[in-house]
């Protein structure tokens, strides 16, 4: 009796297209600095240096304004948004509220696999901080912070967070890599991590607060510079 062999047809990671690489460049160029607040973002310009068509463009222009890195400006067209201290202020505050309650949660619930998974995330954010690496940085961040997320059960909230992550993002490229900072981003995450690992509810939702209100003052404080 003969059998078939098995062939495993799953796609884990389906390939990006065009428009997404596109969003990604893009997404990455202003959380990155590349192009600063205020720049205009000109079509023709921007289909020259990558390669793309003007609907890919604009396309990618408007996704980006829905995620408040884009402003559409009358008589100067879309530009790459500004960002002040009133709507820092309003995300931090709704991360504190949202990480708080999952970090929360998380420990409430965590096992040797939620461990797991955090401390491989937590190494991956200390390699791309040692390195220099900001957009690996913030992409490990992003991924330890929905693990926290995704084991506390709180999906909905993690869907909030994520129409805030360019935002968020912006955010920590001010303050992750800031050397003012009592004690360095990785390091805060650690604490948390560790919270959670000991199923310590209140030490891992103290661990956020104190997170974030240091990242919330050196964000203040950075931001006030740059308007100056």
């Amino acid at each position: 009796m003969t059998t078939t062999p098995s062939f495993d047809l799953r796609i884990d990671q389906p390939p990006q297209t065009l428009r997404e690489i596109v969003l990604d460049r893009m997404r990455g160029a202003i959380i990155a600095g590349h192009f600063a607040a205020g720049d205009r973002l000109v079509e023709r310009t921007l289909c020259e240096q990558m390669g793309v068509s003007r609907t890919i463009v604009r396309e990618v222009i408007r996704h980006l304004e829905s995620e408040g890195l884009v402003a559409i400006q009358h008589n100067r067209g879309p530009i790459v948004a500004t960002l002040d201290w009133p709507q820092a202020r309003q995300i931090y505050d709704i991360r504190l509220l949202l990480e708080g309650r999952a970090a929360r949660a998380c420990a409430e619930v965590a096992d040797a696999g939620t461990g797991r998974e955090l401390r491989g995330a937590l190494k991956a954010i200390k390699v791309a901080h040692s390195a220099g690496e900001g957009l690996a940085l913030y992409g490990a961040t992003a991924r330890f912070y929905e693990i926290i997320f995704r084991h506390a059960g709180h999906d909905i909230a993690w869907e909030i967070v994520q129409r805030l992550n360019g935002r968020i993002s912006r955010l920590r490229a001010l303050t992750l890599s800031s050397t003012a900072r009592e004690v360095p981003g990785p390091m805060r995450m650690e604490r948390i991590c560790a919270a959670i690992e000991a199923g310590d509810a209140d030490a891992a939702e103290e661990a956020v607060r104190l997170h974030l209100t240091e990242a919330s003052a050196l964000a203040k404080s950075l931001l006030a510079e740059e308007s100056a």
